[in-house]
């Protein structure tokens, strides 16, 4: 036998292999998790199928899954990036599971790029999903693909910045109160499913500053309408990133 061929070599893994696995952890984690199902999978497609097939709501001229596909989309971002990882880490910070693995190896700042990482690919499966049903039913989108990404990364960014800020800050339970409010007061209010021109002028002009109302609007123009660039939602949109982002980093509290 070779001398030290079982010597002991302490170290930590290497930075990106330790993000690739949290970040696949994390994925598995909300795949399982039969809340976050119910959030991110069955109630938008249920929303998206009802709301098409049942002249219910005014969606205005044309078909209603061009208007109604944006707006599920963006309600989407908004389940996994708030509401769902909202819940899922305030309840690890009660837990004690965030303050474990602030103590590990790896890096604060690479364990939320790693729940970042996970949330969008998450994303990437809804966005895949959501579109094919909504080709099934008849949809017909148009317009620049790069300006759809650019909504949906910055609309991810801060509604993930929203969802931790939450998380971090307030009990479990209350997170859990507070995001499932949240996520049914935008489901109505936001634009997602009732055009906000619905509402009277006053408050129009305040939903169309949420994220929610953004995003929607945002993939609106540029799905339906053929729009190259939204830069008014865009903007909104950075701005939510930038403040909730910045709020996070700021105010999360790890235990």
């Amino acid at each position: 036998m070779s001398a030290g061929t079982y010597t002991p070599r302490p170290g930590a893994a290497p930075l990106g292999r330790m993000i690739t696995a949290q970040t696949a952890l994390e994925t598995r984690m909300l795949l399982r998790n039969g809340e976050q199902l119910l959030l991110t999978v069955i109630i938008p497609t249920l929303l998206l199928v009802l709301f098409s097939a049942v002249d219910i709501v005014d969606t205005g001229a044309g078909e209603s899954v061009d208007f109604l596909a944006p707006g599920i989309l963006a309600l989407a971002v908004m389940s996994t990036a708030f509401t769902g990882q909202a819940i899922a880490t305030g309840f690890e910070r009660r837990y004690g599971v965030l303050k474990r693995l602030a103590a590990s190896p790896l890096p604060r700042w690479a364990l939320m790029t790693a729940k970042t990482l996970a949330v969008l690919v998450t994303e990437g499966l809804q966005v895949v999903l959501l579109t094919v049903i909504a080709f099934a039913l008849g949809w017909s989108p148009h317009g620049n693909p790069f300006a759809v990404l650019l909504l949906l990364v910055l609309g991810t960014a801060a509604f993930s910045g929203l969802g931790l800020l939450m998380a971090g800050t307030l009990k479990a339970e209350a997170t859990l109160a507070a995001a499932n409010l949240v996520f049914l007061l935008l489901l109505v209010g936001g634009g997602v499913i009732v055009p906000l021109d619905k509402f009277p002028d006053a408050v129009q002009s305040v939903l169309g500053l949420l994220p929610i109302a953004a995003l929607s609007d945002g993939l609106r123009e540029v799905l339906q309408h053929g729009a190259s660039m939204p830069w008014g939602d865009l903007g909104i949109l950075a701005v939510w990133a930038v403040l909730g982002l910045g709020a996070a980093a700021r105010f999360f509290r790890w235990e």
